[in-house]
């Protein structure tokens, strides 16, 4: 009998606690704001959409989000930074695979941010942001380590230099941008880094005298924009 009322109260206190721990979640502070931990699933189903915690609306420590059928697989972690109003963001495939990552103030990515090849964990490209815009030099690379392209940008649009390297790391075009167009002097080579074509660029088209080349001959010359 003891044992059974013993039994009873243990279950009676584990249900009242259950109860204020639910309590506990999703709340307001006297002002309104979120405050604490915070749990929302999607409509009408049992998975999870985001979980974390607010300090009196601020977004604080560990932020996990969660497509509709992810199930505890979040596919973007932001961890916020005490100091600032800065995260660190992480973007995973449903399986769990590191896709990108960085840095962000609110919608906007800042500074530098990685991306990484499907089939492995190297790097794929690093590029550099400010104010949610692309700046400075972006770089690819194959999974052998090599680099790709290298672009430089400048608010958010291709200007400067834009270099192309084969596998082997030679270099197979030479193109400068401004503005997101192609401007200036352009060289294009073969897998073995022999000249096969070159000329100018004006904003974006063709322009002056182009030539093409076979085993670093000149074979043909062409002008810019063609008379009819």
């Amino acid at each position: 009998m003891l044992l059974h009322r013993y039994l009873f109260i243990v279950t009676l206190i584990l249900s009242v606690n259950s109860i204020l721990a639910q309590e506990k979640i999703n709340q307001y502070d006297d002002d309104g704001k979120r405050h604490g931990v915070w749990k929302k699933y999607y409509e009408s189903s049992e998975q999870l959409r985001y979980e974390g915690a607010f300090e009196h609306g601020k977004e604080i420590g560990v932020f996990k989000y969660y497509c509709g059928d992810c199930e505890d697989n979040p596919t973007v972690i932001k961890t916020f930074n005490d100091n600032d109003s800065s995260a660190h963001v992480q973007f995973f495939t449903v399986k769990g695979k590191l896709v990108s990552e960085g840095k962000m103030i609110g919608k906007d990515r800042i500074g530098e941010w990685v991306y990484y090849h499907k089939s492995s964990d190297k790097i794929m490209t690093r590029e550099f942001y400010k104010k949610g815009k692309l700046e400075g030099i972006k770089v690819t690379y194959y999974t052998n380590d090599q680099i790709t392209e290298e672009t430089e940008y400048k608010n958010g649009l291709k200007d400067g230099k834009d270099n192309f390297y084969s596998p082997e790391g030679i270099q197979i075009k030479k193109l400068l941008y401004k503005n997101g167009l192609m401007h200036g002097p352009a060289y294009y080579y073969d897998s073995k880094g022999s000249i096969i074509l070159e000329g100018n660029y004006k904003e974006g088209k063709k322009d002056g005298l182009w030539k093409h080349y076979k085993d670093g001959v000149l074979i043909k010359e062409e002008t810019f924009p063609k008379s009819h």
